[in-house]
């Protein structure tokens, strides 16, 4: 799995121009799965977003979203496995099938929430508007270990 990982001041998605999810300050996560990616993928990478030290907490700049309490807005983003490598139009093989990628999603959601993190989600496999204010920015790209 791949996430995009961005700390937010405030984010929202909607589809259809009704908002679905919306989050003041705290993590945005853009997913992404591919083929071989299993739960225990998907709990690792939660574990991974909920620890890192990236937030702000009153004079405290190194708080997890875990030990705070920090909302996460999550968006399932196959394009994450795009492949641009050979001419203008990119290919989407890597990208898992919707029907594999969804429970991961959603695994990877109920894990964050177990960890103590307010979720909000977008529509799987719907178009949606994604809303951002990047505050620092900070943009991390995280990418489960290989275990073949």
């Amino acid at each position: 799995m791949k996430a995009v990982l961005q700390r937010v001041s405030h984010a929202s998605v909607s589809v259809a121009g009704e908002v679905r999810g919306e989050i003041g300050a705290g993590l945005l996560v853009l997913v992404g799965v591919t083929h071989t990616d299993t739960e225990q993928d998907a709990r690792w990478l939660a574990g991974k977003v909920a620890g890192l030290r990236v937030l702000r907490d009153g004079d405290r700049d190194e708080s997890s979203a875990a030990s705070i309490g920090a909302p996460a807005l999550v968006i399932s983003q196959f394009t994450l496995y795009a492949d641009t490598s050979s001419g203008r139009r990119p290919s989407w093989q890597a990208a898992a099938p919707a029907d594999q990628a969804e429970p991961l999603v959603t695994a990877f959601c109920a894990e964050l929430r177990a960890l103590g993190l307010p979720v909000a989600t977008g529509e799987f496999g719907a178009t949606m508007a994604v809303r951002s204010v990047n505050d620092g920015p900070l943009t991390i790209l995280l990418q489960t270990p290989d275990r073949r």
